[in-house]
């Protein structure tokens, strides 16, 4: 970094150093305030799954159960894609393009993932080759479990013009919404629900946003309509070389 820019920005490598020490001790502050969080997240009761979901999926009808694949611990994705729509969200598809090099990983800590829909498979299938996405990804079309995690509005709810969403109640007149939600089964095959997250509480897992944040405009979003108005399908983006070319715009 230049020391004569003519920026009100541009400093000396001393005066750097000294604001990036400041920003640090934030940093380190904040690493093991989540960690505190996580901590408490883990200590969470648990709720025992009474209820028989059953889905459709590649193998045909399966339970809750049958989408741990075998290991003691699942997280399932509440992808916004209703039973009329012709394509995904494109948010949750920002999102489930971090997924598929994951799964391994997930998998050697006894971590199963799928994602959960209510449009009909055969719409899934179709929408999940076009995104060449890997990862298990099956259809509620068919049970409450949407309706159950409060991802998607009931008749009830589409009456009213509100719905149950992130512990509380908001206006809304659309179909589906985000969340992720967690769960554990027992050898015997007893499931329970141990943690579910929606709305900004999801940031996390959209790996570009922790790039984007380390950037010099950061997420660049605050003239947006809304935060996300900029995300695409990631088949749908234009080349955006030429833009901005000035990181102090």
């Amino acid at each position: 970094m230049t020391t004569n820019s003519t920026h009100s920005r541009a400093v000396s490598a001393e005066q750097w150093l000294a604001a990036r020490k400041q920003l640090l001790a934030k940093e380190k502050e904040l690493t093991r305030q989540r960690d505190e969080v996580a901590r408490a997240r883990r200590e969470l009761p648990w709720v025992r799954v009474e209820k028989r979901y059953v889905f459709d999926g590649p193998h045909g009808k399966e339970s809750l159960a049958d989408l741990f694949d075998g290991r003691g611990q699942l997280i399932v994705y509440h992808f916004m894609f209703g039973p009329e729509w012709k394509e995904g969200c494109p948010s949750c598809s920002f999102l489930s393009d971090h997924v598929d090099g994951l799964l391994p990983h997930l998998a050697a800590r006894d971590v199963s993932f799928v994602a959960v829909s209510r449009a009909p498979l055969t719409q899934i299938n179709a929408f999940k080759q076009r995104m060449g996405w890997r990862f298990r990804w099956v259809s509620s079309h068919a049970s409450d479990f949407n309706y159950d995690f409060h991802v998607s509005a009931t008749p009830e709810e589409h009456a009213r013009g509100r719905i149950a969403y992130n512990y509380g109640e908001m206006d809304f007149s659309g179909d589906e919404l985000p969340g992720m939600s967690a769960f554990c089964r027992d050898p015997d095959g007893t499931v329970f629900h141990t943690y579910s997250c929606y709305a900004r509480g999801l940031d996390p897992l959209i790996g570009a946003y922790n790039w984007l944040d380390l950037a010099p405009r950061g997420r660049d979003e605050d003239g947006l309509p809304w935060s996300m108005a900029w995300v695409r399908h990631h088949d749908k983006y234009e080349d955006t070389r030429g833009g901005k070319a000035s990181c102090h715009g």
